[in-house]
């Protein structure tokens, strides 16, 4: 027993210390979150729901069926099924089937059902939607967790830096080459740089806190795949919002949703006027009854014709009763709306105001839709400008760092001067990084809007 315990523990070690070396790609953490994330499986039960409308509204064009029973006390004098009046207290049962189907109700029926099957098809766009919103949270927050590793790498070569420049600084004091404050002044960038380091591993963290959040599982052990941003040949890839705006418009699934919202308020209107018209329909149903008096036998009288004196008296139980007793009707019923208080003209003006609103929706989710692609269009385009000029920005203080460090290590340059333009290459480098990743999310939402699916190259 204790081998199989130590046996289990080990096992799910093993499992923990692997759960928490895996490192999550993209296309992993849309996956995930696509598969479990809260929001996106109340969509899904919603769907459901809808779809057990249009369930329901095919059912109105079925006829119903009723079946039903009764068992009955009668106590005194009353009129039998014979129709001799009984004094004797009795007990019976009656029996019957009912059935009814709608022929015509001024269309509302056919106006339901297509009226549900568009809400279904909404239904599964406001789906779609919840996940391409999802979505564009994840890549926005992985890229995120890309652009503080890459934070903390710069503050890592920084210490690097730092610490060579520490070392340095000992040697020549002791050698009393330079003054000791400069080695302390070297040992404050040091420390200084440190503060960045532990700064940047917080702001890491967070990050892979808030994805984790996002996808809702444990931030323990968490982290994601380094991808490698080819930014060689960076570029927008349109030349105007109008035809993303014109794609979007044809292909987004809110868009859709609303646009199905204004087919489903014209059905409305629809079926509120069909209120105006006859209603037409048809009904049977059968009925049989089973009676006996207490402390009698279940018999009943058989008159002869020719002599109506002659009465036989023959077998009346339950089964004779119940076929003897067996009755059919069937008929059409007729509704014809005259005057109802004005209830059908108000809903009537209700549904075209309705309708009028999901009109006003629609134009607004196109506006709302055209201010966002022209927005991340001037963004991307701000920052693909950004990325080009710290590029270069980087290259010249790279080169001016590169010329600073040999100045310095031959003792030239000052550490003051040094850290100086060092500090202006850490900047050069924050400022690129930045404008990369967001002009990779910006570029990403603009192929969001196009329908290229959300992935990384």
């Amino acid at each position: 027993m204790r081998t199989k315990i130590i046996t289990m523990l080990a096992f799910v070690f093993f499992i923990t210390v692997n759960a928490q070396d895996k490192k999550w790609t993209l296309e992993e953490c849309v996956q995930y979150a696509l598969d479990n994330n809260i929001s996106i499986k109340q969509q899904e039960l919603n769907a459901e729901l809808v779809e057990e409308d249009v369930l329901t509204a095919r059912g109105n064009f079925y006829p119903s069926l009723y079946g039903s029973a009764s068992q009955n006390w009668n106590f005194g004098s009353y009129i039998g099924q014979t129709g001799i009046r009984i004094s004797n207290d009795t007990r019976g049962n009656t029996f019957g089937l009912n059935s009814g189907v709608n022929l015509y109700n001024g269309n509302r029926n056919k106006n339901i059902l297509a009226q549900a099957k568009k809400d279904l098809e909404a239904a599964g766009y406001d789906l779609e939607e919840s996940k391409n919103t999802i979505m564009l949270f994840i890549v926005n927050s992985y890229l995120n967790v890309l652009l503080n590793k890459e934070s903390l790498k710069i503050s890592e070569d920084q210490i690097v830096i730092s610490k060579n420049q520490v070392e340095k600084s000992k040697g020549l004091v002791e050698s009393g080459v330079q003054a000791r404050a400069v080695l302390l002044e070297a040992e404050a960038t040091l420390a200084t740089n440190n503060q960045q380091l532990t700064a940047a591993k917080n702001t890491l963290d967070l990050s892979l806190l808030s994805l984790a959040q996002l996808l809702q599982i444990s931030h323990k052990g968490f982290d994601v795949e380094d991808v490698l941003l080819d930014m060689t040949s960076e570029s927008l890839k349109y030349t105007s919002t109008d035809d993303i705006f014109e794609k979007a418009v044809s292909i987004l699934p809110e868009i859709k949703s609303a646009q199905l919202a204004v087919e489903s308020s014209e059905l409305n209107v629809q079926i509120a006027k069909g209120a105006y018209q006859p209603t037409l329909s048809f009904g049977a149903g059968l009925g049989t009854s089973y009676q006996h008096a207490k402390g009698e036998d279940d018999l009943r009288p058989v008159i002869d014709p020719d002599d109506p004196t002659n009465i036989t008296w023959v077998d009346n139980g339950f089964g004779e009763q119940l076929k003897n007793n067996l009755g059919y009707n069937l008929g059409f019923s007729l509704s014809v709306p005259i005057f109802n208080k004005f209830q059908t003209k108000s809903n009537v003006n209700r549904a075209i105001v309705n309708q009028k609103r999901t009109e006003l929706q629609l134009l607004d989710k196109q506006l709302q839709l055209r201010e966002s692609i022209e927005k991340a269009y001037a963004d991307a385009k701000a920052a693909l400008d950004q990325f080009r000029s710290s590029e270069k920005s980087l290259e010249a203080q790279e080169e001016l760092f590169k010329n600073a460090q040999e100045s310095y290590n031959s003792g030239v340059m000052t550490s003051y001067d040094f850290d100086q333009v060092r500090n202006r290459l850490v900047n050069a480098q924050s400022t690129m990084i930045n404008a990369k990743y967001n002009f990779v999310f910006k570029t990403k939402l603009l192929e969001y809007y196009y329908g290229i699916p959300i992935v990384m190259e």
